[in-house]
């Protein structure tokens, strides 16, 4: 590690040239990773899904030991379907071939899908149609999928094709997977699952029929632009009506689950255990009580267990449960995020990790050694290291060697574990270790070829340390120009996300923005990132300060931090900007507003300017309904602040954002000119909450610069 911090020290020396936009977003810095592999039940062995020279894919073999190839098990031009992704059955004898997938939203998509039989090589259509969210029932005989908002199931033996709900309809009947702001916010689509048997379907269905209708013009290349409309509950408005159900395939009934619930609520998670029990989460709509519920084979349901929070609850897949029907289970009831055992019954048994850090990955529960597998913030809030503990709570043990961000992928078996390891100053690197130990087996790849190309560029190098702001020690990192000076004052320019549990501080290898940072560093600014109150990992109470009252807290962190530095001998408080994408644009609105003292100008790619716009499940987490909330809301949203602008201002959004709508940008253009502001804005067409295609993020990238070194 020694060398490879020296190579990035020593770039300074031998550095020719600056980085331009076009380096950074055509790709010049892009690090090697891993594809996505998927391990084997031996877990000594893993598929990669391969895109070769010969424009063909395979789906290949490889051994975890020693990392050559064992075998190809499907060859696109055998089959003659292009592979995009698949899905292996948990007996390893059939799998799902998706040849072509369209996108819908962050995390869903339509999908043609074929089943192959690995062993007779057999290649059948699942559909005619493109189907969302197929799986392999646990017997690998029958597969699901859900279908125009109704779920189906194909026997494989026999080729019968069933359709398990005959009532979802278009924008007011979902069945099986999730609507817009679940999958947005609760993060899955897959809204069903197959019981351990293969006997039974749990699942979930959506009525949104009276959720209000979102549209949004789409520009296109034809004559006329078409309207895309679906369903989007804007905080306070109706959400969906969930509602649970278990399809039994023998007799082909239906049967919803009573869950004795009047008041609104969400169903987060659903999950069966290994003994066939049905586990579902649910969460009420201020999501500050979860209720974690077991439900029986005849309908019937019970609280295991509830769990309380003055702020709010995180949902997590952190849930294992083992032989005998006890689970373990994460919760920040103690201020911090650890690992609990909870006994069959929904009874805690054990606190099993513990300390003044966050589990900040979960990774599983091997029942072979005992051991409990997870990442933490032990080494410091900014670094992330790998461990494992016994079930009992004792013999913790370090598993990951160096400090910086470590994070781990297991073999199935719990034999191996790829950690892929960065720092500030180092690239990935990723390497086979033995999870008893830690042990290195063999380094897997690296980014050498990298870092000697860097070494042609001037990189600026993150500085960290923290800033007493408050009351309280806010993690900073600073980027100066190669030829600082501190006898000479600098623009400062602030960059932020700040958004709940977020970090934007951490000891990782640098992002594209980190290379745009640096840029700016060797043209004359000083660029510093800080992560203020309500950001992650520093303990529930941190987090959670900013409670209904979002943008409070985090703008006056920004702006005294702001102050703070501008009294530095080398920093010219006459010219201190800021900026910041989506939660980070609301920030950098806000702080150029309120504090139109201390900030000369902001940047605001796709922020919320009002939080009356944004969806229900995110927003109420934190500020609860404005109608409950009015003035938590109205105080903090940079649109009620228009008559403080003072600086410039630089606005931008894409209009097919089904995310932060182009309507926060537009009510804002709107406010501003009503108020007599002058600003600047820019459109995107047709571009989503991420703004890119094509050249569209060096043209982002280069506005963006021309608008800092014309006005800071």
């Amino acid at each position: 590690m020694l060398l490879l911090a020296f190579i990035f020290v020593s770039q300074s020396i031998t550095a020719q040239k600056n980085i331009s936009v076009e380096d950074i977003y055509k790709g010049e810095f892009r690090t090697e990773g891993l594809q996505s592999l998927a391990s084997l039940n031996n877990g000594t062995e893993y598929l990669v899904l391969n895109y070769n020279r010969d424009q063909t894919q395979t789906i290949d073999k490889y051994s975890y030991l020693t990392g050559e190839k064992t075998a190809t098990l499907v060859n696109s031009a055998d089959i003659k379907l292009p592979i995009s992704n698949y899905i292996l059955s948990s007996d390893e004898k059939q799998m799902m071939i998706i040849s072509e997938s369209n996108q819908i939203f962050r995390r869903s998509s339509y999908d043609k899908v074929h089943v192959l039989d690995l062993e007779t090589k057999k290649l059948t259509s699942l559909s005619d149609e493109f189907v969302r969210s197929p799986s392999f029932s646990p017997d690998g005989k029958k597969v699901a999928y859900v279908f125009e908002n109704n779920i189906y199931y194909k026997d494989l033996t026999t080729g019968v094709l069933v359709q398990v709900t005959q009532d979802g309809v278009t924008n007011e009947l979902i069945n099986g997977v999730t609507d817009w702001v679940y999958e947005e916010e609760f993060a899955f689509v897959k809204a069903y699952e197959w019981s351990p048997n293969s006997e039974q379907i749990a699942f979930i269905s959506f009525d949104e029929s009276d959720v209000p209708e979102f549209s949004m013009d789409i520009y296109g290349k034809d004559l006329y632009q078409y309207p895309e409309v679906f369903k989007y509950p804007k905080a306070g408005e109706n959400n969906a009506v969930v509602a649970l159900h278990q399809f039994t395939l023998a007799t082909r009934t239906r049967q919803e689950v009573s869950l004795g619930r009047n008041e609104e609520f969400y169903i987060a998670r659903i999950n069966y255990s290994p003994n066939g029990q049905l586990a579902a989460q649910l969460l009420n709509r201020h999501q500050d009580v979860l209720d974690f519920f077991y439900v029986n084979p005849d309908g019937t349901s019970k609280i295991a267990f509830t769990e309380k929070d003055t702020a709010y609850i995180d949902v997590t897949d952190d849930l294992t449960f083992l032989k005998d029907g006890s689970f373990l289970w994460t919760s920040e009831k103690d201020n911090w995020r650890h690992i609990y055992l909870y006994d069959a019954d929904g009874k805690e048994k054990r606190q099993i990790t513990k300390g003044n850090w966050d589990v900040t990955s979960y990774y599983g529960y091997d029942d072979n050694s005992k051991s409990v597998y997870f990442q933490s913030t032990e080494d410091g809030s900014i670094n992330r290291s790998i461990y494992s503990i016994s079930l009992k709570g004792k013999k913790k043990k370090k598993l990951s060697s160096q400090t910086g961000t470590n994070s781990a992928s297991f073999s199935k078996n719990f034999t191996y574990y790829i950690n892929t390891f960065s720092s500030a100053t180092a690239p990935p690197v990723y390497t086979l270790n033995n999870a008893e130990d830690g042990k290195l087996v063999r380094e897997i790849k690296n980014n050498n070829n990298l870092q000697l190309k860097l070494k042609d560029y001037i990189v600026a190098q993150k500085e960290f340390s923290t800033i007493n702001i408050n009351g309280n020690d806010l993690n900073m990192w600073t980027m100066k120009p190669q030829d600082f000076d501190p006898n000479k004052t600098y623009p400062l320019f602030m960059t932020q996300y700040s958004g709940p549990g977020s970090q934007s501080v951490a000891n990782g290898w640098y992002g594209a923005n980190d290379y745009w940072y640096s840029m700016l560093a060797n043209q004359g600014y000083i660029v510093v990132c800080i992560d203020g109150r309500g950001t992650g990992f520093k303990g529930a109470d941190f987090k959670k300060v900013t409670q209904k009252e979002l943008g409070k807290y985090e703008v006056e962190d920004q702006i005294a931090a702001a102050k703070k530095l501008g009294a530095m001998n080398h920093i010219d408080a006459s010219r201190v900007g800021i900026w910041g994408w989506s939660y980070g644009g609301f920030m950098s609105s806000n702080c150029l507003l309120k504090g139109n003292d201390t900030f000369s100008m902001a940047i605001a790619v796709a922020p919320v300017t009002n939080w009356r716009f944004y969806d229900s499940i995110y927003t109420e987490r934190y500020m609860t309904t404005p109608q409950e909330n009015a003035s938590g809301y109205d105080e903090n949203s940079p649109i009620n602040h228009v008559d403080k602008l003072k600086g410039k201002y630089l606005l931008i959004h894409g209009s097919a954002d089904d995310n932060v709508h182009v309507q926060n940008t537009m009510r804002m253009v709107e406010a501003l000119v009503q108020a007599n502001k002058q600003f600047d804005w820019a459109i995107y067409p047709d571009k989503n909450h991420g703004i890119y295609g094509g050249n569209t993020r060096i043209h982002l990238y280069n506005k963006m610069t021309n608008f800092i070194k014309e006005n800071l």
